[in-house]
């Protein structure tokens, strides 16, 4: 797992951000807030359809 967790380019700078981590297998995301709090695990193919229909 890539163990940097990175924010939007389009993050507002007001707190209310989600940020993500991933390879080739997964993705996990978290609330920025609560770095520690529980994170969202969702497999490659899961997070690309994901990806896709934001873009949509």
């Amino acid at each position: 797992m890539d163990s940097q967790w990175r924010k939007s380019t389009r993050s507002g700078g007001n707190g209310a951000c989600v940020e993500v981590r991933r390879d080739g297998q997964a993705a996990e995301v978290r609330d920025s807030k609560d770095q520690l709090g529980p994170t969202l695990r969702f497999d490659a193919a899961a997070w690309s359809t994901f990806l896709s229909e934001l873009k949509r």
